[in-house]
Parts: structure tokens; sequence; C-alpha cells
């Protein structure tokens, strides 16, 4: 299995040891998540899986969160900017009450063990558990996410307190220092006792409701409406690979595929060129936005792949709440053939907590791109859409990945870079992992440094506005991958995240701290 921590990691292991498939290895690594990449993962916010059995086919579970049933009446709504700070940048947050949307990644863990688990859900809580009693050591890449997201994490007396180092100092902790969080671990322990109802209408659903009425808009029937959705996933093809990922009315999966068919189109059986790589993302990036196909290189998308096509994918992701924010991601198959690949976010978190349950719900209604005319004017309700894309990709010869990752708008360039660099140029999937990335948004194109100057030559005359980053960043994203062949299976997180795999190789290190 692949993740970006390794404490989810050894989670996960753990329960494939004593029994448990993949799923549970999956859901036992979420809750694990919740102590070990707390900025990451929590049960206030929502996510994806892609679920493979054998003889089935894949199935997407959709626990992303949904937009309240009303917007708010007047200014009395808690919602105010942070800016988090990312070094070079900084970037401009939405947080408090008012920036909460539906949660759902409680009720995704429910209907998942409901579905796939076989392990009792308490077996699979046991890690989590332990974590939040013993707590966790924070590592280079953990630390670096609170730093980025202070604000947010020091906004309120009590989230100041919950997450101050074991020294009890009034600050955030660093790399090196323990972090406990046994009110929540408590609260996950009385979940698994109550079941999905003690979160949606029982004691803690009460406690979402009380803390929504101070300035907040979720109410008692947004809870209780909110359910789990099992779609279809989206199945593209790319040079006689098949590839499922997540459907609409998310758009990374939508997106990915569109920019696999594009580029088949454009390079042919020849080996893809940076420049058509960063004229598919162009393509992507402007039909994620709704501006259309305007750019003179983009035109030729209606051409190469028609009317039809191209108005599909531009469908799917028009007139959604879009959020890109911060993910993490667990691959993982058993010895059965089951196939896990889960992504969840909590947006950034809003900021304060619910009551004594030491829960942070999400601020997914706090980000500038859901409403280009102004804040709380979604559609009331809703399904927000999502740039996580959990994808499987299934070979000729049997040979079967489940991959997805974190990192923003960030996660359809990089899942669709692994994707070319294992297909279209035969790396094996540590190196398609590990290979220098390009990313190309709003005409900015960055670049990791180790690729090719003569490569980069001709792409930089195509995009003048560009930045070359020094050195591999988060910033990229983080692939974690589990690739499954009829002679074994093998599995690698990526290094710009702190990516874990568990049982390591002999060139797959069970952890790597991430350049920063």
């Amino acid at each position: 299995m692949a993740c970006g921590h390794p404490e989810t990691a050894a989670a996960a292991l753990e329960l494939l040891q004593d029994g448990g498939n993949a799923f549970d290895a999956a859901l036992g690594g979420l809750c694990a998540a919740f102590f070990a990449e707390p900025v990451l993962a929590s049960l206030g916010g929502g996510g994806f899986m892609l679920a493979d059995t054998p003889g089935a086919g894949p199935v997407i579970y959709d626990f992303f969160c949904q937009s309240p049933s009303s917007p708010p009446a007047g200014a009395q709504a808690d919602f105010h900017p942070i800016h988090a700070d990312f070094g070079t940048t900084t970037q401009e947050f939405h947080i408090g009450r008012a920036s909460v949307a539906v949660p759902g990644v409680a009720a995704g863990l429910f209907a998942i063990h409901r579905d796939l688990g076989r392990l009792p859900l308490r077996r699979i809580i046991e890690p989590a558990l332990r974590l939040a009693r013993e707590g966790v050591v924070l590592n280079g890449f953990q630390a670096s996410v609170f730093r980025i997201v202070a604000p947010i994490f020091r906004h309120t007396g009590v989230t100041r307190h919950q997450y101050r180092p074991e020294s009890g100092e009034d600050r955030l902790p660093r790399a090196g220092e323990r972090l406990r969080l046994q009110a929540l671990g408590a609260t996950l322990e009385a979940l698994a006792d109550g079941g999905e109802a003690f979160f949606y209408e029982g004691e803690l659903g009460r406690q979402i409701c009380a803390f929504c009425r101070e300035g907040g808009l979720l109410v008692a029937r947004d809870l209780a409406d909110y359910r789990v959705i099992r779609r279809a996933p989206l199945h593209g093809r790319y040079r006689q690979v098949d590839v499922f990922s997540n459907p609409a009315p998310s758009s990374g999966g939508t997106l990915v595929c569109f920019a696999l068919a594009l580029l088949e189109k454009l390079a042919g059986t020849g080996q893809p060129s940076l420049q058509q790589i960063a004229q598919v993302m162009h393509a992507t990036h402007l039909a994620r936005t709704g501006h259309g196909f305007d750019h003179p290189t983009e035109q030729d998308a209606r051409q190469l792949l028609g009317d039809e096509i191209v108005e599909r994918y531009l469908a799917a992701v028009r007139e959604r709440l879009h959020c890109a924010r911060g993910t993490t991601h667990i691959s993982v198959a058993d010895r059965e053939g089951n196939q896990a690949s889960l992504s969840v976010s909590n947006g950034e978190g809003c900021g304060d907590l619910v009551g004594d349950s030491g829960l942070m719900l999400n601020n997914m209604l706090g980000e500038e791109d859901l409403n280009p005319a102004g804040f709380h004017r979604w559609r009331p309700a809703t399904r927000m859409t999502s740039m996580m894309a959990p994808t499987q990709l299934r070979f000729p010869d049997g040979r079967r990945i489940v991959l997805g990752s974190g990192g923003s708008n960030r996660i359809r360039t990089a899942i669709l870079q692994v994707i070319v660099n294992r297909v279209a140029r035969g790396m094996d999937l540590r190196s398609a992992i590990a290979a220098p990335r390009i990313h190309l948004e709003n005409g900015l194109l960055s670049i990791e440094p180790g690729l090719a100057e003569s490569d980069l030559a001709a792409l930089c005359t195509d995009w003048p506005e560009h930045h070359r980053w020094e050195a591999p960043s988060l910033f990229f994203g983080g692939v974690h991958a589990v690739e499954c062949a009829p002679d074994g299976a093998h599995g690698c997180g990526d290094a710009r995240r702190s990516g874990v795999c568990l049982p390591p190789g002999p060139e797959n290190p069970a952890m790597r701290e991430p350049t920063e």
C-alpha cells in the first residue's frame, strides 16, 4: 500500500496482516490519517474511493461534501479571510462557520464498510485510537503543512489548545514534536459504537447544528438528508490501456481522461512532447474554468476529438461548486485482487472545533473559485465538485494500477504525467512518479528541475511566462500508487509529499522526506 504518512501506512498494513482486505486497510488508513495527517484528513471533510473487486469491476463511492440547503440570510454569517503562507507566495482562504459544507467522510466510512469490509469496524479503528492516545511525532512534511495554514489552527483559543505540542507551549508543533488529539479519538470511538446516526442525527449531529447556529449555515435536515452516492466510474482509454476515474459532477477524473484523449490524438503513437503535454494542460484548464477553447493551440481540440466529445467534457465540469484544496491519498491492494484508491480532503479546516468533540469541520465553501460572482451564491443542496481523482489503469496483459494524488489543482496534471510516463514512455512505476513534472495554469508554466534543456527551450518559448523551481516540490502533487501484475505487486509513495510504501521493497524505502 502507498500513502502520505508512515503511521497511515502502518495502520493499513496491520489490518491486512490481521486478515482484512484492501477496503478494511484503506478505511483503517483513513482513520489513522485523522491523527497523522490532521490538516489534510478529517471526519469533518469529504472524499471519494474507487473500489475494484475481482469479477465485479470498479465502482466509485462519492462521499464528498454538499452545499447547505440555504445560503446565509445576512451579514451575521461567520465568514472571513485568512492568508496561507506558502513561502514564495500567499493565498487567501475563507474560514468560519459559514464556510462549512455538509461533511461526508463519516457516511463514507460506514457505507464502504457495510458493502466491502471484512473486519469489525471496532478493529478497523484500533490503530487510529492508539495514535490518539499515544500521539504522533510530526515529520517535516506535516509540520510544513501546519506552518502554511497556521492562521486557521491558531484561530480560536480551543483550536490553539488542541493543536499545541506536548510541551504545552502556545504554538503549533514543529517537526520532531508529538501531537495528541485525544478528544478526537474519543469522538471516533463513539462514532464506531453509535453508527453514522451518531454523526448525522445523534449527539454529534446536534453539536454540529448548535455550532452552526452561531454564524453557520448547516441545519439538521442538511445532515439527515446526506447520502453516499455509488457511481459508475468514468471510462476512457489511452494507448490500449483502460482508464477508470472519478466521474462528474467531480472534475478531476473528467479532466484527466479528456487530457489523455486529446494527447493521444496530438501525439499519435510517438512519444508525447513537453509542448503537447503543456497544450493539453492548457486545454483542460480552460475547460475547468468554463472559458472554452479560445487559445490558438486549443482550437484543434474540436477537430481532433469532435464537437460531441468536447461538449460532453465541458458539460461535465460546468455549473458546479469547484473545490481544489488540501488533500491526501491512499492506494491499497490485497492478495485476493481487491484494489482501493481513496482520496480525502478537509479543505484547510474552518478554524474552530465542534463542542468538546475535537472535530474541526471543513471550509469547502471558503474558496473564491466557487463563486466568481460572489460568495454564497451556490445552488442549494448540491454535491460539490472536486479535483480529486482516484484512478485505476488496466493493461492488456492483466496488470492493474490504482493511483491518486493530493495537490489541489495540480492533481489532474500530476496524475496525467504519471500515466503518460508509465504507459507511453514505458517507465517503471517508481520512475514514473519520481520524474520531474510541469504544471500550466492561467498562462503560468511551473517547471520542476531535471528536465532536458533541449526540451525546455522550445517549451519556454511557447510559454514565456514561466517559473523554474529550484528543487522538487509538494506543489506538483503527490501521487501514491500500487501496481499489481500476475507475477506480484509493488507500490510507490511520492517523495514530494513524504510518500510511504509498505511493505517496502529494495528500491522502495518506507519513507522519503520531501524537499521543501
